[in-house]
């Protein structure tokens, strides 16, 4: 069983290294970690428009490949999980495919909101605050819970992790597992 494993840590500075730990996670589990990672030479040169684009195309035929989902949800630049990890979720929970999702931070997403927008005070400031005592707005566990029953896996001792922190990832690889019957 292939699983894309979707996230922002695509932009690490040392996204390979990090990407083969989480591959290796998931061999001792039974399953194909997929990271997409894109190889220079396999990405079309010229404009941006082109890189983008094939980037964009070699994602898609990845997931294709892919049987389930583990998306890391960690808050990426803001208060919520990255954008495009998110288009990801979204892609598998059309396709009716498994998903499974984790998130380093313990905090729920109102408290994250609450502190970037007095952080970073601007009009949305004045805006409510989603306070249903989730880890994400709505949508996100939501695409989680309908992908597998299950919830978001996060730290259990309601305290965050650092960014690079695999304990997470793993306590999700292995629910994963046992849902899959793989375990």
């Amino acid at each position: 069983m292939k699983a894309y494993l979707a996230g922002p840590d695509v932009f690490l500075p040392n996204a390979a290294q990090h990407a083969a730990k989480k591959i290796r996670i998931c061999a001792t589990y039974g399953l194909i970690g997929r990271a997409p990672l894109e190889d220079p030479a396999e990405i079309a040169t010229g404009s941006k428009a082109d890189v983008w684009r094939a980037i964009f195309r070699k994602d898609i035929e990845m997931m294709e490949e892919c049987d389930i989902i583990i998306a890391n949800l960690t808050p990426f630049r803001g208060a919520s999980a990255d954008a495009g990890t998110l288009v990801e979720l979204g892609w598998f929970l059309g396709r009716g495919r498994p998903i499974f999702g984790y998130s380093n931070s313990a905090k729920l997403f109102s408290e994250r909101c609450e502190a970037q927008a007095c952080a970073i005070p601007d009009q949305t400031s004045l805006m409510a605050i989603e306070d249903f005592r989730l880890p994400d707005n709505l949508m996100v566990p939501g695409a989680v819970e309908a992908g597998n029953g299950l919830s978001i896996t996060l730290p259990a001792d309601t305290f965050d992790r650092d960014f690079y922190a695999l304990d997470i990832f793993e306590s999700c690889v292995a629910k994963a597992a046992r849902h899959l019957g793989l375990r």
